[in-house]
């Protein structure tokens, strides 16, 4: 594929920063943004020295124009519990002023454009495993809803782009995904079981451990993402490990690599936690021709030394 200038919001965070490295690597020209509300800089120190990359911090709930551009990739919004529960206005502007101002850029310019969603936007699914035509099961006040409201307006901002302005765009939801630079502090299952059994405490697991979720491994997530960009096919794509696990076989796991001997401990689940998530990615085996290749067991491993040197640098 020729080189392309390239716009990734939310370059700073954990996917964002595995993507410019992969668009990076096919030779384009990515200007990363970030307002560094929940990104870190550190996520890119490698680049520095990359003379393809450049780093503009933005808030892209506020209009910029960032020259021409032959693709965006939107993948700005705080994603973990932690941060859009402290973050819930700010997660709703982004998902709707900063959307629409990232879909301007990519009509003005003709460029490309590809929407990171999610899996939120099943809620706590009544249809499983999670197909793109189910319209999903939220509760549209509650506390998650600052999150899986602002994605899904989003879709409805991209649609319609699509449908009124010919923008072309595409749209992944992302369901569960881990590696290395995923925020030891975030409150995600990977993140916390991990860190909680390199420091020997217990690991939390909330309700009885039976409710499940698919762990994806950020390379193969991205793989997806890059083949989706190029693809002719608008309406959402899951992306995921449709391998379903309960959190008390994911504990065990973390368990199993880490070799540590800590326990397991029960708190109340959350309002509004979804019960199962596991994603058919049927569209994306037939469309993209794409799969998963790094199982849970693997994929811990691989992210084991970034998890011990995110202890290090806390000492």
């Amino acid at each position: 594929m020729p080189s392309q200038n390239v716009l990734v919001t939310g370059a700073a965070g954990f996917l964002g920063s595995h993507l410019c490295d992969a668009l990076l690597a096919e030779g384009h020209i990515v200007l990363g943004v970030d307002n560094l509300s929940t990104g870190n800089t550190a996520n890119l120190d490698h680049l520095s020295s990359e003379p393809r990359f450049r780093f503009l911090e933005q808030d892209i709930t506020r209009p910029f124009d960032p020259g021409e551009v032959d693709y965006v990739f939107n993948f700005a919004s705080p994603a973990s519990p932690v941060d859009y529960s402290r973050l819930g206005i700010e997660t709703l502007r982004v998902g709707s002023a900063g959307t629409l101002n990232t879909l301007d850029i990519a009509h003005k310019y003709k460029a490309g454009y590809l929407h990171a969603s999610t899996s939120e936007c099943y809620g706590d699914p009544e249809v499983h495993p999670q197909v793109e035509t189910y319209w999903g099961n939220v509760n549209p006040i509650g506390p998650r809803s600052v999150y899986d409201e602002a994605k899904r307006f989003s879709e409805a901002a991209v649609m319609a782009y699509y449908r009124y302005h010919n923008v072309n765009t595409h749209m992944v939801r992302i369901f569960n995904t881990y590696g290395p630079r995923l925020q030891a502090n975030d409150g995600r299952v990977i993140s916390n079981f991990m860190i909680q059994a390199l420091n020997e405490e217990p690991l939390t697991i909330y309700g009885d451990g039976s409710q499940t979720r698919s762990f994806c491994y950020v390379s193969d997530l991205i793989d997806g993402i890059v083949r989706l960009s190029r693809s002719d096919e608008h309406a959402p794509v899951n992306i995921g490990n449709p391998d379903e696990w309960t959190i008390l076989e994911c504990a065990q796991e973390v368990l199993a690599v880490t070799g540590s001997s800590s326990e397991i401990v029960r708190k109340p689940l959350p309002q509004d936690d979804p019960t199962r998530r596991r994603p058919d990615i049927t569209r994306a085996r037939t469309l993209l021709g794409w799969d998963p290749k790094i199982p849970l067991r693997e994929g811990l491993e691989r992210s084991l030394e970034y998890f011990r040197s995110t202890l290090v640098v806390a000492r």
